[in-house]
């Protein structure tokens, strides 16, 4: 028996062991035995009716001392039951591990029988049985109505706050500067928003708003607050919840595919990501609060799971909750139930039951009503961007549709490339040690170029909201900055028009450059919606024929809603859930081919430099072990490719199952190796089973604290019966309830592109590679993930996590 290679990964804060803890529970069942093997080249992976019906059995550290007076003389020892008695850590995971799916959903099936058979004995067990049903529909209904509620605030808080650094209202200064003037009847059709109750900085300091003085004095006290908002936003994500900045997609996809991450979800990070969010909007960055709403739903959701022993005590079943919850985001961020839904279905979630998409509905559905209930933009609507168009489009402006989605397709691509090119630079130079500064310096430099230009001083939300728009004859905004006319249809361009045409292609610019450098930094920060704006005149040829005088040819803001969809899509490469989330905010179904059109062909182009969305490729950057279930495998290796050890490395660390005694077991355990396989002998090295180290640990640290007469020299056996021993001999330690009688094996033949799926789709950590019954090595999902690396020619050794 040798201890030179490790069974698993090195655990840490850049790489982690993997670990399979066993919680609590009876004896073992019989027949549990899974095989895999290749005959003719075709693979056959064997699995026992009881796996396929959901009856694997759960494992339990348990320890029997074969302590007899035949044996030593002595009265026989009381045998430890762990289930009056429970070991303190076992059942848990470790930060930075993957848990185990099978075991997990086996455990959720045995509690589930077990409440169905008591619930016909007595009435209240029934009642129990009732309510164990209903706290699903409960906890949705607490994420729905905690999400839509922090939302809401953060909508009125951030609205507030925007306004805050141009001027304060007179009568109150919470109220924002739309709600200061609704009580106002001094207020005109050309300058809506102007009102004696409201006044700008320059204003209350020099007593006038017009003139270069008061220009620059508004000028310079937008950078004071833009400046004061960043900075407070970014000492309390480094101070008090580093996980709360970025977008938290990336890790939300991670955590939903199984890996642990402590805290990412904890109410600290709540607390903070809901406060600094409200504040790098407010900031003027340019960054949205889209994603980071997905994280806030996702950590009420899993806050709320705590107080449900079902959701508290299974990883498995509280991944559907944040499933649910990641829909309920959406939902309130863009006003998209339905939109919501599938944007879990499609984008995030790792497994996606029939029941979890019934939950995610509901809980999407009790979101937006208590959204809409708060009303938190005063236009009875979700969303400060909400449009509704009326006039039909044509045939011919297909065409420019497509061209959009090609233009959104090439943008998603370099925003991915530039983006991830700057975070690199960030994670390998001194720019990363100085989180502060540089949010400080974008956020100025944000502030002074965006200042003079109108279209990027306002907020995003605004910003999209004004190129919705649809120009009415009695619309004031300089975009519908026509030429007097009887009707819309016939007036021409003013010149009103082409300077905002102008500022918008300097703000598109602007926007681009500038995003690629915020999205990412030590703030909360979503992306921001890239859009674009088409004007028209029907006097064109190509118009002739279908655009006749007095009637609209093309609606406008239809281009930029559809240029909007095109860029998000190129960038996070969603399809169907990005054109019913925009489906739902015009309420217009005769668009939906417009968006089809231009989503599909900015998917088409952007894959064509690369298949993967923003959020893939920020995982890859962190190093998660996610695998990717849309990314094909079409190598020809084998599983003995793949495993360790390699044929020039030292070979596998094993324990025998039996004739070890506590101390070897022990010095076993002084390694890093997060697991050890179990076989018959060193010589034979024929397959019994797989233990981990951590329940090694827990086991005889029990033992020793617990038991008499257990030393290091007492045998450590895995088997049912303890072999025969000197009557002067300690008693053994049986460990045989500790160890996993059927992990799963394939053999060294085996094809990976058939290992990868059994990884994927069971969510295994580690898989056992055989050769006739003999033990051979082992892979991990690390080695997977490091392979694949390696085809694709990236860096395996950037892969940290297992």
């Amino acid at each position: 028996m040798t201890h030179l290679h490790p069974a698993g990964i090195k655990p840490g804060r850049t790489s982690c062991a993997v670990s399979r803890y066993r919680p609590p529970a009876g004896p073992r069942r019989s027949g549990s035995h899974r095989r895999g093997f290749v005959q003719n080249g075709v693979i056959s992976i064997t699995v026992t009716m009881r796996i396929l019906h959901g009856r694997f059995v759960q494992r339990f550290p348990h320890f029997l001392w074969n302590n007899t007076a035949g044996m030593n003389g002595s009265a026989p020892t009381r045998l430890v039951d762990p289930l009056e008695d429970p070991l303190p850590g076992v059942g848990t995971y470790e930060d930075f591990n993957t848990i185990d799916w099978v075991r997990e959903k086996s455990k959720d099936r045995d509690r589930h029988r077990e409440i169905a058979n008591k619930s016909r004995q007595s009435t209240w067990a029934l009642l129990r049985s009732i309510s164990d049903a209903f706290s699903g529909w409960l906890l949705m209904l607490l994420v729905g109505l905690k999400t839509g509620a922090i939302a809401g605030g953060i909508d009125i808080a951030a609205h507030w706050l925007t306004d805050m650094k141009e001027g304060v209202c007179l009568i109150g200064f919470w109220f924002n500067h739309e709600h200061c003037c609704w009580t106002s009847n001094e207020t005109t059709f050309q300058e809506r928003d102007r009102c004696p109750q409201w006044q700008s900085w320059a204003e209350l300091i020099t007593g006038t708003s017009e003139g270069a003085f008061a220009y620059i004095v508004n000028y310079l006290m937008y950078l004071f607050w833009a400046l004061l908002f960043a900075f407070l936003a970014v000492s309390l994500v480094r101070a008090f919840a580093p996980y709360a900045c970025g977008s938290g997609i990336p890790e939300i996809k991670t955590i939903l595919s199984g890996f642990i991450i402590r805290g990412y979800l904890g109410k600290w990070t709540l607390i903070i990501k809901t406060i600094t969010l409200v504040l790098a909007v407010s900031s003027g960055l340019s960054l949205g609060k889209e994603g980071p709403l997905v994280h806030v739903a996702c950590c009420c959701a899993n806050i709320l799971c705590h107080r449900f022993a079902k959701y508290r005590k299974n990883e498995a079943k509280r991944r559907e909750v944040l499933s649910a919850a990641a829909a309920v985001g959406v939902s309130v961020a863009f006003g998209a139930p339905i939109g919501g839904v599938l944007f879990s279905l499609e984008e995030v979630s790792y497994y996606f039951p029939l029941k979890t998409l019934w939950r995610s509905f509901f809980a999407a559905l009790v979101a937006a009503f208590t959204l809409r209930s708060i009303n938190p933009f005063g236009n009875s609507r979700l969303v400060l961007f909400y449009v509704e168009f009326h006039a039909p489009w044509h045939l011919v402006e297909l065409g420019p549709f497509i061209l959009l989605g090609i233009f959104g397709g090439l943008w998603g691509a370099m925003f991915i490339k530039a983006n991830i090119y700057w975070c690199k630079i960030r994670k390998s130079t001194c720019l990363g040690r100085y989180p502060v500064t540089e949010v400080l310096v974008v956020t100025a430099l944000t502030g002074l170029l965006a200042y003079p230009n109108s279209y990027t001083r306002m907020s995003g939300p605004e910003l999209i909201s004004e190129l919705f728009n649809d120009c009415s004859l009695l619309d004031s905004s300089q975009l519908c900055g026509y030429s007097v006319g009887n009707t819309l249809g016939d007036r021409p361009a003013g010149p009103g028009l082409y300077t905002a045409l102008w500022q918008l292609a300097l703000a598109l610019v602007f926007k681009m450059l500038i995003t690629v450098i915020t999205f990412g930094m030590k703030v909360p920060s979503g992306l921001f919606i890239p859009s674009m704006l088409a004007y028209y005149h029907h006097d064109w040829v190509i118009f002739k024929g279908w655009c006749s005088p007095g009637a609209d040819c093309i609606t406008p803001g239809l281009y930029a809603m559809v240029g909007a969809a095109a860029c998000l899509g190129g960038v996070t490469r969603m399809t169907v859930s990005l054109v019913v989330i925009m489906f739902e905010l015009t309420g217009g179904l005769e668009y939906i081919v417009p968006l089809m059109a231009a989503t599909m062909t900015s998917k088409w182009v952007a894959d064509a430099f690369g298949r993967e969305g923003i959020y893939e490729a920020h995982i890859r950057l962190n190093g998660y072990p996610f695998l990717e279930p849309k990314e094909e495998f079409e190598h020809n290796s084998l599983a003995v490719d793949v495993m360790r050890p390699r044929r020039a490395d030292p070979s596998l660390a094993v324990l025998t199952q039996d004739g070890m005694t506590v101390g070897e077991v022990e010095v076993s355990n002084s390694t890093d190796y997060s697991g050890f396989p179990v076989v018959v002998s060193a010589e034979s090295q024929r397959l019994v089973g797989f233990v981990l180290r951590r329940d090694l640990l827990i086991s005889i640290d029990n033992a020793r604290k617990r038991q008499e007469g257990v030393v290091s020299a007492s045998q450590v056996v895995f088997t049912d019966h303890a072999p025969s021993l000197p009557a002067d001999a300690p008693p053994p330690l049986r460990l045989r309830g500790i160890v996993d009688l059927s992990p799963f094996t394939v053999t060294d033949h085996t094809p990976m592109d058939i290992t990868v799926d059994i990884f994927r789709k069971l969510g295994l950590r580690q898989c056992l590679v055989t050769h006739n019954g003999r033990l051979l090595g082992i892979i991990t999902k690390k080695d997977i993930l490091k392979h694949m690396a390696q085809i694709a020619n990236r860096d395996p050794d950037s892969i940290l996590f297992n």
